[in-house]
């Protein structure tokens, strides 16, 4: 029998909601072997960032030799890479080793507002990882920065901002709507042949935390399980919208929470 493996390359969240501890609870919880590669240490909790320490690029670098060459990695998710150097050993490590799929989560912004990507690492994740992804997972403001563009309002500005984003190198752009205001919140899944809704109810609770993270990771453990991925897309975003669900069932820090990614288990 063969087991599903995936990769996240991303940074540590030290409270554990988001980040590596994230995607890793993620894989976890949906059946899937998860290895990491991390790319930056944090020093966070519920209520924000207050810290930020880069591992070096050629440590970054060594990461992903060692796992690639041990493991048979089904799918990579890649998440918070906050500098240039990072970008570009991730970018060759890629290009060595040549995984299946690749969804990357453009990370700019923390749930607090704290912001987690450099300026000057931007243009790189557009021209050099972007190009290299089966999906990117933006939220609306995430994909608006990436365009250099306000955020999208109106479906049909969604749907074009999608178009463009596609337009820099990627096979599939998933704009979530998270940040959207209604009572549902409505991701778009564009690609080459256009665009499909998917919709959920919107959930009240302030707990939040690792939402992204979790759902760009859900994806990946699909995608490693063999799933194609119209399919894998919307079994993640019911598992994420069922752990945000669940989040209220725990009590965790002072903030933004973080979702139930064991929801299914207790």
């Amino acid at each position: 029998m063969t087991t599903p493996i995936a990769l996240t390359i991303a940074g540590s969240d030290s409270s554990g909601g988001a980040g590596i501890q994230a995607d890793l609870k993620t894989f976890a919880a949906l059946g899937v072997y998860g290895a990491s590669v991390i790319t930056a240490l944090t020093a966070q909790n519920t209520t924000g960032v207050s810290g930020i320490h880069q591992v070096p690029a050629e440590f970054v670098a060594a990461q992903i030799d060692a796992v690639f060459s041990d493991l048979d990695i089904g799918a990579v998710k890649i998440g918070m890479v906050a500098q240039p150097a990072s970008i570009d050993a991730i970018v060759a490590g890629l290009t060595r080793w040549s995984p299946k799929h690749v969804v990357l989560d453009p990370v700019m912004v923390a749930t607090s507002g704290d912001r987690l990507l450099a300026a000057e690492a931007v243009d790189a994740l557009r021209t050099k990882l972007i190009p290299r992804a089966s999906v990117i997972t933006p939220n609306l403001p995430e994909a608006a920065a990436l365009l250099d563009e306000p955020v999208a309002r109106e479906e049909a500005e969604v749907k074009d901002q999608g178009r463009r984003l596609l337009a820099l190198g990627c096979k599939v752009v998933l704009i979530k709507g998270g940040h959207g205001e209604g009572a549902e919140s409505i991701d778009y899944l564009i690609d080459a042949d256009g665009a499909v809704v998917l919709a959920a109810p919107r959930i009240a609770t302030r707990n939040t935390h690792g939402t992204g993270c979790s759902l760009s990771s859900a994806i990946a453990a699909g995608l490693a399980k063999g799933e194609g991925m119209a399919t894998a897309v919307a079994r993640a975003k019911a598992w994420v919208s069922a752990a945000i669900a669940a989040a209220d069932r725990f009590s965790v820090g002072r903030g933004h929470g973080p979702v139930h990614h064991f929801h299914r288990f207790y």
